[in-house]
Parts: C-alpha cells; sequence; structure tokens
C-alpha cells in the first residue's frame, strides 16, 4: 500500500532540453496566431506550464522564441510525411481529395502565422533551411499520383500545381458572403470540371 501511494505522488519525469524547447514552441505557435508579435512571455509560459524564466533559459529573447516558433511551425516535413502516408492503393479521387485536405490545412496554417505576424512573405524562403518552400510536398504530392498517369489530361506535376492554387485561394478569408469551399469540391471541380 505504501509503495502505491508513493508511485502516485512520484512527479514526472523531468523533460529534456530538447523536449522543453519543443514543448515551449507548440505552445508560442497558437498564440501567434492569435496575438501576433504582442503576445507576451507570461502568456507563452502560462500555455506551456512553465516558469517565465524557464522562457529566458531556453531562448535569449521574445523575438528569438517567435522566430524559432515560426521557423518550427513552417518546416514542411510534417507536411511531406502526412502526404506521404496516403494509402497507395485508394483510388485517384481519394488520393486528390485527401491532398487538398493536406495543402489546404497547410495553406491555412501559414496564411494564418504570417497575417498575425504582418509578414507579406515566407520568411525562410530562399535560406539553405527551406530553399524552395512547398517545393517538397509538390514532389511527394505528384509521385502519389505518378501510378494514375494514364487516367489524367494533365501530367501529375500540373495537377498538383492546378490543386495548389486552388487551396491557397480556399485557405484565405472568404470574401463578402461567399460561402466557404469544401475540400471534396476542390477535389470535385479538379477531376471533373464544371461542366455538366
Amino acid at each position: 500500500m505504501e509503495t502505491t501511494s508513493r508511485s502516485r505522488t512520484r512527479r514526472a519525469a523531468p523533460l529534456s532540453p530538447d523536449e522543453r524547447r519543443a514543448s515551449i514552441l507548440d505552445a508560442t505557435v497558437p498564440l501567434v496566431m492569435e496575438f501576433g508579435a504582442d503576445v507576451t512571455t507570461r502568456q507563452i509560459a502560462q500555455a506551456a506550464g512553465v516558469a517565465e524564466g524557464t522562457i529566458f533559459r531556453v531562448f535569449p529573447d521574445k523575438q528569438a522564441l517567435i522566430d524559432a516558433a515560426v521557423e518550427r511551425f513552417l518546416d514542411p516535413t510534417p507536411t511531406v510525411a502526412a502526404i506521404e502516408a496516403i494509402d497507395p492503393s485508394l483510388p485517384l479521387a481519394d488520393k486528390i481529395e485527401r491532398i487538398v485536405e493536406i495543402v489546404r490545412h497547410r495553406f491555412e496554417g501559414v496564411t494564418g502565422i504570417l497575417t498575425a505576424l504582418g509578414l507579406r512573405e515566407h520568411p525562410m524562403a530562399g535560406t539553405t533551411t527551406f530553399p524552395h518552400p512547398g517545393a517538397r510536398g509538390r514532389a511527394a504530392a505528384a509521385r502519389i499520383l505518378e501510378p494514375h498517369r494514364s487516367e489524367l489530361r494533365l501530367d501529375p506535376e500540373d495537377v498538383i500545381r492546378l490543386l495548389r492554387l486552388m487551396c491557397l485561394a480556399a485557405s484565405l478569408p472568404p470574401m463578402g458572403a461567399v460561402r466557404p469551399t469544401t475540400n471534396r469540391e476542390i477535389a470535385d471541380v479538379l477531376l471533373h470540371g464544371v461542366v455538366a
């Protein structure tokens, strides 16, 4: 019985420095999306479940923290992994809709964080970290469509180019009273056009 009560009161193992850094960055992103650069380190500390001083043991200042959070958020690796994980046995229509879902989600996040920070372009574009933002995702998506080349009027690369354009437009706030476009509608127009 004594062992059980001790195990119940035992604290979780402390995070490693890398885990602590990642945890702080993950807590920072939604706050940056909501408050932009006006987010406070106190808000970030509360969201991350750490003391405010912990932030400054990991990052030299608030701007360095925001820059690191943006860089982590804009890393295309999770998006590429999600595209590559699409079941290759799915029919073409289902693959297209799944790619639309992933790409649109990515664009909504990117446009959201750039808008919140008042940025007009991808802050890492042209750097060694992200020499061509989106290039890896485009290539991965084209590979998913390659087995269906004979079913397509366009090359898979051109299909993905059009898909990305439609997803980017759909990820922006709707203008006036225009209703939001669904992922299925984007996939359907891409596959079948609008002619009856």
